[in-house]
């Protein structure tokens, strides 16, 4: 090819995201976009990287982030940056940020534990495409973002415990299609979660239509990961099917000791859908401990209200026997699965009072209270209200492994960066992935992983110029050293970017190069249409 380029990384080997063989060659990249790619590109080049020895990928992109409230903060978001991740897809779980109203950004309160509440951002978008407009400029990945269930349900109807009227049912299916219209990629769930965990099954199909004639697809966290999980999965794939509409499983562990060695059976329903010729996928974290805020282990109906609710029936009595004895026993918020105050550990907090708190597990506390490991529960939510931070150590390894081979599985964070000691996922989950689980287990091939990160999310957001090595396409690019590709960041010590991932571009701009985090903010919103 004439004339001069940008960049060329050289002599690299080349994955370009399909899953076919590495291939050693060169990548040519003029502005955004990759103009060349394979061996002994004769070009000339402004600025040259040396990738003999080193692979060379599209940029990795994370199906699952928390990034909602922290990228109008700050919107470099050097956790994801540093493994290689250049797109993010966010308002997951169905608690994200828009649409809005007035009541529904009260839900700010409840989210502080997810999203923190920095003082710099003003709540004052209400439309989806205000959102998408207020992220726009200024971050570090590219973003793609998701209609949140449980907003819109609180948008429409408060924290109602009660199926919608006809006319709110409208209201709902309205303000999913307009955002559908406005940039959407689908429709997120988390049905766990008070108000959306009220909605019945009907509620979400019909929710699930709207977002069908433009492709979006549905990403629910469902109603129970614990005692009725597969039932669950299975209930959410045909929530998808009655609709007309992809579903995209996420967060797909099986976890807590009911569910040790099951693996199969929830491969077994997927491929069993899959074949039937539903569009079904899935994605999980390479890690044994689940994270959410403390509130969440609550029953749903004890969390009516948000922080101020919850605060009010822990001072009744009567209100307060009936939840500790629901935990025990196994509540909705426990995924039905009877307390083990042992699994549950603080991983942050809002009072700078409790941060001797942060890293013990809740009997511990109890323990160094002097009281019952609930009665330390209640005390932590009351005192912090509501802001506090948990990991839940319930996982299975044998379960991570296998489903981490399927082939419809993407590996994604579900990374929460805030408090003291947030889950390490959210910076390793991707070099994680690719320095212990390619390299060290050889569970999956270095081809397959990186296809699994780059190409398969590509195309479940419909993402044409995304997700690839190949002329044309977005310079999303990743250089890293499949010899020492590691991450560091630990339960004890988080906030620790990997090793052996070299250099990063986003949209043709270096956010990291010889390992070292630069500052371009050259990420884009990213939106689907009909």
């Amino acid at each position: 090819m004439a004339g001069t380029v940008d960049l060329l990384i050289r002599a690299g080997s080349i994955l370009d995201g399909l899953g076919g063989p590495a291939i050693r060659g060169d990548v040519a990249i003029d502005g955004d976009r990759i103009v060349a790619v394979g061996p002994d590109i004769a070009v000339e080049a402004r600025d040259v990287i040396d990738a003999d020895g080193l692979a060379v990928a599209p940029g990795f992109i994370d199906m699952h982030a928390h990034a909602d409230l922290g990228l109008l903060a700050d919107g470099r978001w050097q956790s994801s940056l540093d493994q290689g991740v250049t797109t993010l897809v966010i308002g997951q779980d169905g608690l994200g940020l828009a649409p809005l109203n007035d009541r529904a950004a009260a839900f700010r309160r409840e989210l502080r534990g997810i999203n923190g509440d920095p003082d710099v951002v003003a709540w004052t978008w209400r439309t989806f495409a205000e959102y998408l407009a207020r992220i726009e400029g200024g971050i570090g990945p590219n973003v793609a973002a998701m209609i949140p269930h449980g907003t819109v349900r609180l948008v429409v109807m408060g924290e109602d415990d009660r199926p919608p009227t006809v006319a709110e049912l409208v209201e709902m299916r309205a303000l999913v299609a307009r955002s559908m219209q406005e940039g959407a990629f689908g429709l997120s769930a988390g049905l766990t979660y008070a108000p959306a965990t009220f909605a019945d099954d009907q509620e979400l199909i019909a929710l699930c239509q709207e977002i069908a004639p433009f492709h979006g697809f549905y990403q629910p966290h469902h109603r129970n990961y614990g005692e009725w999980a597969i039932r669950e999965f299975a209930a959410s794939i045909e929530i998808g099917r009655r609709a007309g509409a992809p579903v995209h499983l996420t967060h797909a562990h099986l976890s807590f000791p009911v569910n040790a060695g099951r693996a199969p059976e929830l491969l077994a329903l997927i491929d069993e859908a899959r074949a039937a010729g539903e569009d079904v996928t899935l994605d999980s974290y390479p890690y044994l401990a689940g994270a959410t805020y403390l509130g969440a282990f609550l029953p749903s109906w004890a969390q009516v209200g948000g922080p101020d609710g919850v605060v009010a029936r822990l001072a009744d009595p009567s209100a307060r026997v009936r939840i500790g004895e629901e935990m025990v026993r196994g509540c909705d918020g426990l995924q039905g699965i009877p307390v083990d105050w042992s699994t549950i550990t603080v991983a942050g907090v809002d009072s700078a009072a409790l941060s001797n708190s942060v890293g013990r597990t809740i009997d511990e506390l109890g323990a160094e209270w002097g009281t019952l490991p609930f009665e330390a529960f209640c005390r932590l939510l009351v005192e912090d209200r509501m802001g506090s931070m948990a990991l839940l150590r319930i996982g299975h390894e044998d379960n991570v492994r296998a489903i981490m081979t399927h082939p419809a599985h993407m590996p994604a964070s579900d990374g929460i960066v805030v408090g003291q000691r947030p889950h390490p996922r959210a910076w390793g989950t991707f070099a994680r992935c690719l320095g212990v689980y390619v390299r060290e287990l050889g569970i999956v091939g270095l081809e397959e992983m990186i296809r699994k990160m780059t190409s398969a999310p590509a195309r479940r957001l419909g993402l044409a110029n995304r997700g690839v090595l190949r002329p044309g396409t977005a310079a999303d690019v990743v250089v890293f050293d499949p010899q020492t590709i590691i991450d560091r960041a630990t339960y004890a010590d988080p906030k620790q970017a990997p090793e052996g991932v070299v250099a990063v571009l986003v949209n043709g701009a270096f956010v990291r190069r010889d390992e070292r985090s630069l500052d371009p903010r050259s990420g884009r919103v990213l939106r689907r249409h009909r």
